[in-house]
């Protein structure tokens, strides 16, 4: 793995002077003005989006992915990225020790002599690797920004649409979207690559940063840059702030656009995410419409979206109808009952495997990002996702939404969930959550 020089390490712990100044309090989504936004359908809109990025780059670019592949899509970011390092670009590049474990040989070479600087999130390179605490939280954000100018925030790994990790090459390509961002909401996703890169770098190199810490003349001022480094933004960008907080209404276009970026970290972001989904679907008045792979939530979660449809709102759930893991349809399934009974209604998508994460609430409130509704994203995993407050942006994905439900086939309200073999089936999945989630570290009432 190659670790950027030492002569680069203040710059990339200190991160730019504007963001740092900018980082807020608030624990809540904090919306900005002034934003332009849109939504990417799969690698095949994402990509080149983002190499026109890194062909125009300028100073730096930041990457954040789960799985970067050595498929056709993965050798041609990889190549864009080691072209930028040596045209002088500061590039860096963290994937997770487990998304990426097939591919860190493979990457180690594109990126050899280019001066890229690859970090490994909680690498699992030995076998005791998974003796150590937390393995089971993962980096599973999907973050690009470049020269904190554009960002690309969603779901998609840098992997092709039409390739499967399990089970190969598929037929039709995988649904999943992600963000392109362009405004002040570009600070906050910067500095969470930023961060994610510097604790990802610190793990593999803690030892020689101790080292450096005890020998310098200010340790202090040595430790606080360090853990300026470290931490996540905390808010959005102050730039194009209206002060408008989660709760308040907007008038769609007033402003354009205004959005919020939510991070779920082990810090102390560790629930954002979900309290912005109960939030806005506490607050529903029309519709829900939530579409994700892997759906289990916890029983907030759950109260939210019977509640909503109890008063009369419409409550779509679109999920997996091919399975790329059994037990994660087992685990969906186990609900199926519990919400078709209040009135929800349950789409599994046919055509193709199904990663997007992505919901509107009403005419105005959307979010598209990495986070699953599953004890994994909600509650260990690294997650990034942006919320939008405006009705365009709103109607976009909404029309995605609803492509995807005709394709999709309906379960019947009169799902078989219930009886001996229900109840069996519910109580396995919540004690193999459990004993998960207790292994992983996780503690509370989920």
């Amino acid at each position: 793995m190659q670790m950027a020089p030492k002569a680069d390490w203040n710059a990339d712990v200190n991160g730019d002077a504007s963001a740092q100044r900018n980082w807020g309090r608030s624990a809540q989504p904090d919306f900005v003005g002034g934003n332009e936004l849109r939504l990417l359908r799969g690698g095949d809109e994402l990509f080149p989006a983002q190499a026109a990025a890194i062909a125009s780059a300028r100073h730096e670019i930041w990457l954040a992915t789960y799985i970067f592949h050595f498929d056709d899509a993965g050798a041609a970011l990889a190549a864009q990225l080691a072209a930028a390092a040596r045209r002088g670009l500061r590039v860096r590049v963290v994937v997770d020790g487990f998304g990426s474990r097939a591919s860190l040989p493979w990457l180690r070479q594109q990126f050899e002599g280019s001066g890229v600087a690859m970090a490994v999130f909680r690498p699992i390179d030995r076998w005791y690797s998974w003796l150590q605490p937390g393995q089971l939280r993962r980096l599973h954000q999907k973050l690009c920004v470049v020269d904190a100018d554009h960002a690309f925030v969603g779901g998609i790994n840098i992997i092709g649409d039409l390739v499967d990790l399990n089970h190969g090459a598929t037929e039709q390509p995988r649904l999943d979207f992600a963000v392109a961002l362009r405004g002040p909401l570009v600070l906050s996703v910067a500095q969470a690559a930023r961060a994610v890169w510097t604790r990802a770098y610190l793990g593999a190199d803690l030892g020689q940063e101790l080292l450096a810490l005890a020998r310098s003349s200010e340790p202090r001022a040595r430790l606080r840059r360090i853990w300026r480094g470290v931490r996540s933004p905390r808010s959005s960008a102050k730039a194009g702030r209206r002060g408008v907080q989660s709760g308040q209404d907007l008038t769609p276009g007033s402003d354009p656009v205004y959005a919020a970026f939510v991070l779920r970290d082990n810090l102390r972001r560790r629930r954002t995410i979900e309290h912005a989904y109960v939030a806005a679907i506490q607050s529903a008045q029309t519709r829900v419409d939530l579409m994700t792979p892997y759906f289990y939530p916890g029983h907030a979660f759950r109260k939210a979206l019977r509640d909503a449809a109890k008063r009369g709102v419409r409550v779509r759930l679109l999920l997996q109808g091919k399975l790329d893991y059994r037990i994660a349809g087992m685990a969906a399934q186990a609900l199926y009952a519990e919400l078709l009974a209040y009135g929800v209604s349950i789409y599994e998508y046919m055509p193709a495997y199904l990663h997007a994460k992505i919901c509107v609430v009403d005419e105005s409130w959307a979010t598209v990002g990495s986070s699953n509704i599953d004890p994994l994203s909600l509650l260990l995993n690294l997650e990034a996702n942006v919320i939008v407050r405006d009705a365009e942006f709103a109607r976009d994905v909404a029309a995605q939404f609803d492509a995807a439900a005709a394709l999709s086939r309906q379960v019947d309200r009169h799902f078989q969930g219930g009886g001996v073999r229900g109840v069996l089936r519910r109580a396995l999945v919540a004690w193999a959550a459990y004993v998960y989630l207790r292994v992983a570290g996780a503690t509370g009432r989920y």
